[in-house]
């Protein structure tokens, strides 16, 4: 047929598909080109060397064009949310409500956790601790593809400087410089700020009022128009995402020494958001588990694909206001407080991680100390940045309050490098999930009736 183009149909057609199907299609297409460049010969050549770097660009692009929107849709969300509860006690009924969902579901992620490790004893081989990985923790010669000496170091940087206590944690959400709190990425302390800032806004009156809540209401339309921008290009910032990853893991790493702790992080996090979690959206928010996750399919693909909660947290909005119909009041509320507070997936991973690295050196903690290791992930992840790899800080806070005798902290981060890119992917998807039931069952016990009623796409412009 005369001008007929079949790539260029082909092409077509890919755009016209949904755009979780296209993010899908992406990721699977990045983990075969990842595994290939992951060969020495394909990988070392001129032509791989460029396709890798010209992937870490577009990443790079992609990730920091998330990034952008983060504080402004952050501020302008939580002001408006407020603004629009109306009065203090709405205000405070909401905020009980959500710091108890978040307590509640991070602690019982934790928990499964803590069963799952104790379980399965991912770091014993026949009953006794498993010389390969112990030799690994003794003697750090573990290979990882980006300089992990150097993560390792950064992370003990920021656990010594940064969060010395847990106590800190809460001390930072009091910044003394908000501008400075936004441009270091300190989101509680910008939090405070803003529910601070709207609390104030409800007992304005007069034009001024008027004047402040259409700003931040038009500023948060204007950050989602921004962010449904951006996601157009998001299969392309997906596949270059992904590829680095699958390249520098390698399939041997997965499947080898540290097959069996990959598993049961897997294992708990996949109980936590298979099971508890329908259990809680059918029971408490008495929606179909089902639908939300048909509604949050491309929130779930981007976190996992980011391996950041705050990058993924405009999305993660859309989803829930667009496709599971909840309220602008509630998700401008729940959703960016959730993002920082609430990271169950993340709580869930320091627990395993530190029973698991105990079995490796051949102690057994006693149940009162692994129950202060709960109660320390229940707290570090509170304050942990939504950004990849950030839990390391949390993880090397607790190996110092653990006292777990032979261990070499940096030994033990530079192992569990070796598997955490994608078990972060992972865990990631968790805590934005875990968010957007929260959003769905508060709003559900305000009294909103039109959440998962259906395709919600007229939910955007008449929630609020």
């Amino acid at each position: 047929m005369p001008g007929f183009n079949p790539s260029f149909s082909t092409q077509m057609r890919f755009f016209k598909l949904k755009p979780h199907w296209q993010i899908l299609i992406a990721l699977l297409c990045a983990s075969v080109a990842g595994v290939a460049l992951g060969n020495e010969s394909i990988g070392q050549s001129g032509i791989g060397r460029f396709f890798m770097e010209s992937c870490r660009f577009l990443g790079t692009v992609f990730m920091n064009a998330l990034k952008m929107v983060i504080v402004p849709l952050i501020v302008s969300s939580i002001v408006t949310g407020i603004a629009g509860l109306g009065k203090m006690e709405g205000f405070g009924r909401m905020g009980l409500k959500t710091l108890s969902y978040y307590a509640l579901t991070s602690l019982i992620a934790i928990l499964i956790g803590l069963a799952v490790v104790n379980v399965v004893k991912p770091g014993l081989k026949d009953g006794q601790p498993n010389p390969d990985i112990k030799r690994m923790f003794d003697s750090k010669a573990v290979e990882l593809g980006e300089n992990p000496n150097e993560k390792v170091s950064s992370a003990e940087e920021k656990a010594s400087s940064g969060s010395k206590t847990v106590l800190d944690v809460f001390k930072n959400m009091v910044p003394a410089n908000v501008i400075k709190a936004a441009a270091e990425g300190q989101m509680l302390g910008l939090i405070f700020f803003s529910i601070v800032f709207g609390a104030a806004m409800i007992h304005m009156t007069g034009e001024s009022a008027d004047v402040m809540r259409h700003f931040f209401q038009a500023l948060n339309d204007l950050m989602i128009t921004i962010t449904r921008g951006v996601m157009l290009f998001a299969p392309l910032g997906v596949f270059a995402l992904i590829v680095p990853v699958m390249a520098e893991t390698g399939l041997s790493t997965l499947f080898g020494t540290l097959m069996k702790y990959f598993v049961v992080v897997l294992l708990a996090l996949g109980i936590h958001l298979f099971v508890v979690l329908p259990i809680m959206l059918k029971t408490l928010g008495r929606v179909s588990p089902w639908r939300h996750f048909k509604a949050m399919k491309e929130a779930m693909l981007t976190a996992f694909s980011t391996s950041s909660s705050s990058a993924t947290l405009p999305v993660t909005m859309r989803c829930v206001i667009d496709n599971s119909g909840v309220s602008r009041r509630t998700t401008s509320f729940v959703l960016p407080l959730g993002a920082t507070v609430n990271m169950d997936g993340t709580a869930l991973y320091e627990c395993v991680a530190v029973i698991f690295t105990a079995q490796v050196l051949g102690y057994e903690m006693p149940l009162t100390q692994q129950f202060a290791v709960v109660f320390m992930a229940l707290l570090t992840s509170i304050g942990v940045a939504g950004v990849p790899s950030a839990s390391l800080v949390a993880i090397l806070i607790i190996f110092k309050s653990a006292h777990i005798p032979g261990l070499d902290p940096a030994a033990a981060m530079a192992v569990l490098l070796a598997v955490d890119r994608l078990l972060d992917m992972s865990r990631t998807v968790v805590n934005i999930f875990s968010d957007s039931c929260g959003a769905v069952i508060i709003g559900r016990s305000e009294g909103e009736k039109g959440i998962l009623q259906g395709n919600r796409g007229d939910v955007f412009e008449q929630s609020f």
